[in-house]
């Protein structure tokens, strides 16, 4: 018996209806878990849900009250949120990575009245010195922490048995606000995006369409619950079909991850680019090509298909060798990668969208993915191009749907910018259409370099490009001067591979390094058009700063050169 929901049902639905029509449908199917752990089955999800929404408005939180959830991934993160949204009250999801100073910002700025938090948020405010206005609720046993200037230990969930069995729901709309979640993106400025219970149940059901679901999925949940991809597609999609989800309650390092998989044999799970991009230029196509017959073998495409298709096969049954869906978003995916993903047969999925759309723009399900492409719009959704460039048919994008948000929280003038008169978002990206209406993004417009002769440079195409070498484990492309330059991070493990003899050799590695940097740049710049060449390509001898989706914080190598090396640009190849 399958839980099915359709678009035209938004109107008469509430987040709550979920949880509520699957703790009655499947009340003894497993509900939330850490992994390795017991399970809450879903009457007694409901039942916790229904207990903390009575002690939240025993402490005097009303519809449209804002409470904000700040901690790592787990039960009680999901249990509080459905808990807050029941009531009317308005969910505030804070990124776990996020400073005691951002979150402190976030929580004024939402006028946070509760916080339900972990202990390493709480003690991070403790060492910043920060006390927010509002009451602090440990999230790991809903007990009181620390309020103001006095410590409180004592248990939040406080209400008589009398008032459990007498309570209902209040009727929430579907128009009402559940949750307002703060963007940290490539830009450096954060952003409340208003998100609707209508935007939210829509984008579930966009997902259950792309592809179904049922009680029998178990989905493995490694990105943050705070942003809108890992809470819509990995949480609320889940529990509309009731199925369980598997938490892990550390950071989805290797050691981590791989006994979780082998453990749980997820049936879905969602991820962004940079975790597939580092199994396959760390362990797979080192396999691949660790000797000159392999790599002249895997320069061919029969042979290297077939290489694939083995090297999927391997890595399928790593995942648990149940895994039917595994969605990638939040970032583009390396061309390389998806040819491997997409050889190998591996049950891949892109995705498309924003924060600001709930975030399912576009996707597709396995097996009818397109190297390069996103997919076509999500059921209910329109996405049209404005500005179109004559010469290549790209612009940028417009969408349209029921996931679209209400706008940015206390930023009226920021709201007229992004939509259009007929109520379109702006997405800020660039794309194009194929003949299947696949949408294909070519990059981010304020990331976009202007060409001495008024030429549009995407530096997502340069960076794609850099990106195929083994020796590049990611890098950056911008403007500098005047001139297009890249930062690289080198791939450390295949340098050491290949120049053992330079061990603890500080002179001879930088200088072997370099030499790798130069041929990178001759390279790329025979792969690219000619106002996107390549003059300087610099060591990020740091990993890079990323935002929760793993995408490069740009702003924050703007003109870094421009700083430390005045005089520094080589000479170009344009």
């Amino acid at each position: 018996m399958k839980a099915t929901y359709f678009l035209d049902q938004i109107d008469d639905l509430n987040l709550l209806t979920f949880l509520e029509n699957t703790a009655n449908k499947f009340p003894d199917s497993p509900a939330l878990c850490y992994v390795g752990e017991d399970y809450i089955l879903y009457k007694d999800f409901y039942k916790k849900v229904k207990q903390l929404s009575i002690s939240l408005q025993n402490n005097n939180i009303k519809a449209g009250d804002k409470v904000a959830i700040w901690s790592e991934n787990g039960p009680n993160w999901l249990i509080a949120y459905f808990s807050i949204v029941g009531i009317g009250a308005v969910a505030v999801p804070v990124l776990p990575d996020f400073s005691a100073k951002e979150a402190a910002y976030i929580l004024d700025h939402s006028d946070a009245k509760i916080i339900f938090l972990s202990e390493n948020q709480n003690l991070k405010l403790q060492k910043a010195n920060i006390t927010p206005d509002g009451l602090l609720v440990g999230i790991k046993d809903f007990s009181i922490g620390f309020n103001k200037d006095k410590i409180e230990q004592k248990n939040f969930i406080n209400f008589k048995e009398e008032d459990f069995e007498g309570f209902s729901f209040p009727d929430v709309k579907s128009t009402s606000l559940a949750a307002i979640i703060y963007t940290s993106g490539t830009t450096g400025s954060s952003k409340g995006v208003m998100l609707t219970h209508r935007n939210l149940i829509a984008n579930s059901i966009q997902g259950w369409n792309t592809h179904p679901t049922d009680q029998t999925d178990r989905f493995l949940s490694i990105l943050p619950m705070s942003h809108s991809y890992e809470f819509t597609l990995g949480n609320i999609y889940a529990v509309m079909s009731g199925a369980s989800i598997h938490y892990i309650s550390k950071p989805p390092t290797a050691s981590v991850l791989m006994p979780a998989l082998k453990l749980v044999k997820p049936t879905l799970m969602f991820s962004v680019p940079l975790i597939m991009d580092k199994i396959f230029k760390s362990k797979i196509r080192p396999e691949l090509t660790n000797s000159k017959l392999k790599r002249f073998l895997y320069g061919t495409d029969m042979f290297r298909k077939l290489l694939h298709r083995v090297a999927g096969k391997k890595l399928y049954s790593t995942f648990g060798g149940e895994l039917k869906f595994f969605g990638i978003g939040g970032a583009k995916l390396d061309e390389d990668v998806d040819r491997f993903l997409y050889e190998s047969k591996f049950p891949y999925s892109i995705g498309y969208g924003l924060t600001e759309t709930s975030p399912l723009l576009a996707g597709t399900a396995p097996g009818k993915t397109k190297i390069g492409a996103t997919g076509p719009a999500v059921l209910g959704v329109d996405l049209k191009l404005r500005n179109i460039d004559p010469k290549t048919g790209e612009g940028e994008v417009i969408a349209y749907g029921p996931n679209i948000m209400q706008g940015y929280y206390k930023a009226d003038d920021l709201n007229k910018e992004v939509f259009t008169d007929d109520g379109g978002f702006i997405t800020g990206d660039t794309g194009i259409f194929d003949k299947d209406n696949y949408l294909y993004i070519k990059g981010r417009i304020k990331n976009m370099i202007l060409g001495p002769s008024g030429e549009n440079i995407f530096p997502e195409e340069i960076e794609a490009q850099i990106n195929k070498s083994e020796w590049v484990l990611e890098s950056l492309v911008y403007e500098l001067k005047g001139k297009v330059v890249a930062r690289v991070e080198i791939n450390m493990e295949e340098f050491q591979k290949q120049f053992t003899d330079l061990k603890g050799k500080t002179v001879e590695m930088e200088k072997a390094i370099n030499e790798i940097l130069s041929n990178l740049r001759k390279t790329v710049n025979e792969e690219v058009n000619k106002f996107s060449k390549l003059t300087h390509v610099f060591e990020q001898k740091e990993p890079f700063v990323k935002t929760p989706t793993k995408k490069i914080k740009r702003y924050l190598y703007k003109d870094k050169e421009a700083h430390e090396n005045p005089g520094l640009v080589e000479g170009s190849d344009n």
